[in-house]
């Protein structure tokens, strides 16, 4: 044995940093163990040309808790949130366009070329979504109550749930369709111009295999005005020096309080006796010893890879080889020579470059959304694809060389299971379909193009051990939230094995790089002696 600690952490993405800076401000010996030669997990800025600093996986944040980032002093570690306004920028095949952003007058006349009723009906839509969104976000810290016990803190914690539910009046409806609905119903109520439909409606289906019109929809759109910026409600940021801003600091943090973190060293194993824990063995054969072991990996990784099946209960094994992973996303980072230069605003007046600094959404109808889907459920990447893009580089110009800049791409769809071939042969078309879709709106787009990365969901899934490219450890939906996350029965972060847990976001309160599972899985892991 190589050591002896009183927990080790299985992978240094955000969540199991968050628990291993918790763990061992609490006074705990942490080994955090990282088979890359960087941590961050999904979460990290790689220089992928000299340079260039890419936010690789994740690339715009907002719902990283306030609590962690107070808690950890992360800004004394670094960490630096820079608010984007506008947020969006939805261009139009006839030559117009939507903005909006945390500015309520710039976005009150934006949504007013399209229709004045919408101008009016968008801040009762934002108003109604931030009182659903003050129920929901006590629970985010919260672990999920066990419906099937009838223990008095399950009976509590149950209760008050209701009671808050019940406070909620004339919005329970809501809160409970935007928890288990789809998008496209909610807007038809709320909006009557399809502009302001689309832009709000591609928040709706990031990472998830589901058209707007499809149930479950509706939450992943509310997690888009779920966080804050700053202390701004509803808006997103960049973090300074690209997404890996977040994990650095959180690594500093969780070594000034006497963590230690272990690069390019692979868990093979986790490492258990009659049904306990007992460690962890690298793909070297190196072993360390802990009572305690916390996955930050997704539950088809530890429970099918790391652990032993026959550790663990047959009924268990089963439901976890049931969890759906299914995703359905494509990233494609690229590094310009100059900026897209939109024909829809080059008359428009607006300052230079600053319809740039938040999200473009490209996707001229809501049926183009649809039809995108049809294809990737039948197994196809789509022919028209939605494309969702960020240029981090208008805001933070340390991320690229003076007058270069870095762009992402996050593309629907993408269907990790595909019927005819296989991602490595076909992605590079599928980017090229990309960059022709949007050089039709930014006509010197494809010429300004130095380099690009493209990760297909397997790249995914092979660079970063996200099971079938879900880059939220499991689909986000009904199923698969709350006391459902990652398991029934199993929501408390805890393992069958003794001594064994969850932190990543394969448990509540699931993907986004919020930090919330690291969170619960700490204070869970400290309250078992």
């Amino acid at each position: 044995m190589s050591g002896s600690y009183d927990i080790i952490i299985v992978g240094a993405g955000h969540n199991g940093l968050v628990s291993a800076a918790y763990l061992a401000r609490a006074g705990r010996r942490v080994l955090v163990l990282e088979r890359r030669d960087v941590v961050g997990g999904a979460c990290v800025t790689e220089e992928l040309w000299p340079g260039f600093k890419v936010s690789t996986a994740a690339y715009v944040n907002s719902l990283l808790r306030p609590e962690i980032i107070r808690d950890l002093e992360l800004g004394r570690h670094g960490f630096e949130l820079l608010p984007r306004s506008p947020s969006s920028f939805t261009p139009f095949p006839d030559g117009r366009f939507l903005l909006m952003g945390p500015d309520k007058e710039l976005t009150r006349q934006q949504v007013a070329k399209f229709s004045t009723r919408d101008a009016e009906a968008l801040p009762r839509y934002e108003a109604m979504l931030e009182r659903v969104a003050d129920f929901i976000e006590p629970t985010l810290l919260q672990t999920p109550p066990n419906p099937w016990s009838f223990g008095p803190k399950n009976l509590a914690h149950l209760a008050r749930l209701g009671w808050r539910f019940l406070k909620l009046g004339r919005d329970g409806p809501g809160a409970l369709e935007i928890l288990t609905g789809a998008a496209r119903p909610i807007l038809d109520r709320w909006f009557e111009s399809e502009e302001l439909k689309i832009a709000l409606a591609t928040d709706a289906i990031i990472g998830a295999m589901a058209s707007p019109s499809m149930p479950g929809t509706a939450y992943v759109l509310f997690h888009h005005v779920m966080g804050e910026c700053n202390g701004v409600r509803g808006m997103w940021g960049y973090v300074r020096g690209g997404m890996g801003g977040i994990t650095q600091a959180l690594a500093s943090a969780a070594r000034a309080h006497g963590a230690e973190i272990r690069l390019n060293s692979p868990v093979a194993k986790i490492l258990t006796r009659r049904g306990r824990v007992k460690g962890v063995a690298l793909a070297d054969g190196t072993e360390f010893q802990a009572k305690k072991v916390a996955s930050n990996a997704d539950a088809h990784v530890t429970f099918l890879q790391l652990v032993e099946e026959r550790e663990l209960p047959d009924e268990f094994v089963a439901a976890v080889r049931g969890i759906d992973y299914t995703s359905a996303s494509l990233k494609i980072n690229v590094a310009l020579s100059e900026l897209p230069d939109f024909t829809a605003v080059r008359r428009s007046g607006l300052p230079p470059n600053g319809h740039l600094r938040g999200t473009i959404h490209l996707a001229p109808t809501l049926d183009y959304m649809e039809r995108a889907y049809d294809d990737a459920k039948y197994g196809r990447p789509s022919a028209d694809p939605i494309l969702e893009c960020t240029i981090p580089s208008v805001v933070d110009t340390t991320v690229a060389p003076v007058g270069k800049h870095v762009m992402s791409f996050f593309v629907q769809y993408a269907p990790y299971q595909l019927r005819n071939g296989g991602w490595d042969a076909v992605k590079d078309r599928f980017a090229d379909r990309c960059f022709d879709i949007l050089n039709e709106y930014a006509p010197n787009f494809k010429r300004s193009v130095i380099e690009r990365q493209v990760l297909s969901p397997l790249d995914l899934e092979r660079r970063f051990g996200l099971t079938g490219g879900n880059i939220f450890q499991g689909a986000m939906t009904l199923p698969q939230l709350f006391f459902l996350r990652p398991l029934p029965g199993y929501a408390d972060y805890r393992a069958p094995i003794k001594g064994l847990y969850l932190c990543g976001s394969a448990t509540h309160p699931g993907g986004g790089v919020m930090g919330a599972c690291g969170y619960n899985a700490a204070r869970e892991i400290l309250r078992d002696r």
